[in-house]
């Protein structure tokens, strides 16, 4: 607020002992403070101050996008009653499928679309103010582009004064997504926002009050009746997280700085016996977010006044924060901490939970790079800070096409026919084949019998794909999760089933000796989802793979005898998979702990290198 000095009327109740405004640091009036516009595609402005927020009213009323700059940046407004007004706006932000957030005008209009818990209740209506994935109601009256073929929707509430004037005069719900393009950051000053957004909205609703960086909407959900958050960021941060150590051994080991991965980027600095973790950056393969994760570093370091001892990065070599971290480290001079991926999801949960460990940490989620130079992602990892072995992880697969399976889920399937059935894949009847046709299937044959372009993993989160893929729930994916979420969302419909033979249909062996790691083998199932596939409903078959997985879960703590079993990545976002691992382990008798202050995903790899970080030998020698 340093822009607006205060008028006299303002200074004097300022100034004044007995003014209920005296020394309010956000003290302004209609004369003094911040005011707001409404302007064209060209900056042209079309009204200011309350005929602003009239004609802005009156815009998404007639099924218009508007730009509204809020707390952290801009967001994009469309009616969420009009199925034309959100189409446009996903034909224009190129988003076809993925969720929309919900703002709604109160508490009492939420409830009509959506069911909420008293836990949701209050996440909704605390200072953090996030988005809530809620589940719909039957009734749910907005239109069906705001979350395809999903039974949630994420919603929130006004927490800006200027949401707080739209919203009396609109009282419907609104989307209120992100104001960027796809994998950018938020957008967070007028002229930026009439450059980068041109041609999503139509006009701009304004402020000239500065924001000094950009921070998006938080994103959290309950799962068994406790927070989990998905995206950590207004409202969160910089809120630190408290170490299990004392302020002393905290001093003499100083400050780390940690750099995450390359998707959800966060960076992190210890302090004291804190750690901070900064607002989601997003994914750095755009120039834009890459320039804003330097500027967050760099803010991290000036805001709480740090110089790092040592840096901490993914063991990935191309990432980009890696390769940041080591052009970081040698100009400082300081160590430079590789740290493995899934070793840094488990401990990022211990330090939420002040476990030292041992620990058995499951470490599911889409990729990693593993010490072997391969693409991990099914581990099993017993481990503390300082290090951790590999106990078990799923029998390798391949990926033909590379990165390619990420978006073509129907990829991975065929791999996965491939590796149980040969070239018999290709005379197969079921849906990846279908979606794929001959030539394409010949073509992926080809690469997997070559070995060319078709990367090793262990990775559940691309075996959640396939198996979308076979059940013929999604075969290209047309944002991050889509299969693993569409298999989810069938599994909540499906009815519990019986417990499996492991022996049967997961066999656990290890594949050098007695000594190495225990192998899961999901080719057993896949022969047998195939055979069966006429029999079973799609939904029904999507709960038992839950079921099945919760129970190999259940079988290797049984074979590690470790009583604190930590569930990590971004796997556990999944409600349903997580509730019954939970539900379970605590019933054989385990102690399980999951993620609640920090995201699961690659969010929250920044909060365990900067641990593992402070625990290495690098630093410890110093």
């Amino acid at each position: 607020m340093h822009e607006f000095p205060l008028c006299n009327d303002c200074q004097t109740e300022y100034n004044d002992e007995s003014d209920r405004r005296f020394h309010a640091e956000t003290i302004a009036c209609p004369a003094c403070g911040p005011h707001i516009s409404l302007c064209d595609q060209t900056g042209k402005i079309l009204a200011k101050r309350e005929d602003a927020i009239t004609q802005s009213c009156l815009l998404i009323r007639s099924g218009h996008i508007l730009a509204v700059k809020g707390l952290g940046g801009f967001q994009l407004w469309s009616d969420a009653l009009s199925h034309e007004a959100v189409q446009t706006l996903r034909s224009r932000k190129h988003r076809p499928r993925k969720p929309f957030a919900v703002l709604f005008p109160s508490i009492a209009t939420l409830r009509e679309h959506c069911l909420v818990s008293p836990k949701e209740n209050a996440l909704l209506r605390s200072s953090e103010a996030p988005i809530v994935l809620l589940k719909k109601k039957p009734s749910f009256a907005l239109t069906s582009l705001i979350a395809p073929d999903n039974p949630y929707v994420g919603a929130m509430l006004p927490y800006t004064p200027l949401h707080h004037l739209l919203m009396a005069e609109l009282l419907t719900p609104v989307i209120a997504t992100s104001g960027n393009r796809s994998d950018e950051p938020i957008v967070i000053d007028q002229d930026t926002a009439l450059q980068r957004l041109h041609g999503i909205a139509d006009a701009f609703l304004t402020h000239n009050r500065p924001i000094a960086r950009p921070v998006d909407d938080s994103v959290v959900r309950t799962v068994n009746h406790e927070q989990s958050i998905l995206r950590r960021a207004r409202g969160y941060v910089p809120r630190p997280l408290l170490m299990n150590t004392t302020h002393d051994e905290s001093a003499a080991l100083g400050t780390t700085l940690a750099v995450g991965g390359q998707l959800k980027s966060t960076v992190a600095i210890t302090t004291h016996n804190q750690v901070i973790l900064s607002q989601h950056i997003g994914d750095l393969s755009t120039r834009e977010a890459y320039s804003q994760f330097e500027q967050t570093v760099t803010d991290q370091l000036r805001l709480f006044n740090v110089q790092p001892r040592a840096v901490a990065c993914d063991l990935h070599p191309d990432y980009h924060s890696t390769l940041f971290a080591h052009q970081l480290g040698k100009r400082l001079d300081i160590p430079i901490v590789p740290v493995q991926h899934h070793h840094a999801h488990i401990v990022s949960s211990m330090v939420e939970h002040g476990l030292q460990g041992p620990v058995l940490g499951v470490a599911w989620d889409g990729a990693g790079y593993g010490p072997d130079g391969t693409l991990w992602g099914g581990e099993f990892l017993r481990c503390d800070y300082s290090g951790f072995e590999r106990i078990a992880h799923l029998q390798p697969f391949r990926l033909p096409g590379g990165e390619t399976c990420m978006r073509e889920p129907r990829r991975v399937a065929f791999s996965l026919l491939y590796e149980v059935f040969g070239e018999e894949t290709l005379d197969l009847d079921c849906p990846p084949l279908h979606s794929l046709g001959a030539s394409l299937a010949k073509s992926l044959a080809t690469l997997m019998d070559k070995q060319v372009h078709c990367p090793s993993t262990t990775s559940m989160g691309r075996l959640f794909d396939g198996i979308s893929s076979l059940l013929g729930l999604c075969q290209i994916s047309t944002f991050e999760g889509e299969a693993a979420m569409a298999l989810e969302f069938e599994g909540h419909k499906g009815q519990m089933g019986k417990d499996c033979s492991l022996e049967t249909l997961w066999p656990l062996s290890n594949t050098h000796d007695e000594h190495s790691a225990l192998t899961i083998d999901w080719r057993p199932y896949i022969k047998q989802l195939v055979r069966q596939h006429h029999r079973n409903s799609a939904e029904e078959t999507a709960r038992q793979f839950h079921q099945h997985l919760t129970d190999i879960i259940i079988a290797i703590a049984e074979k590690v005898e470790s009583t604190h079993i930590v569930l990590s990545g971004g796997v556990f976002q999944n409600v349903l998979l997580t509730s019954l691992a939970v539900a379970k382990l605590q019933t054989h008798g385990f102690s399980v702990y999951t993620s609640h202050k920090a995201p699961p995903n690659d969010g929250g790899l920044a909060l365990g290198q900067a641990m593992i970080c402070r625990a290495s030998k690098a630093l410890q020698s110093q």
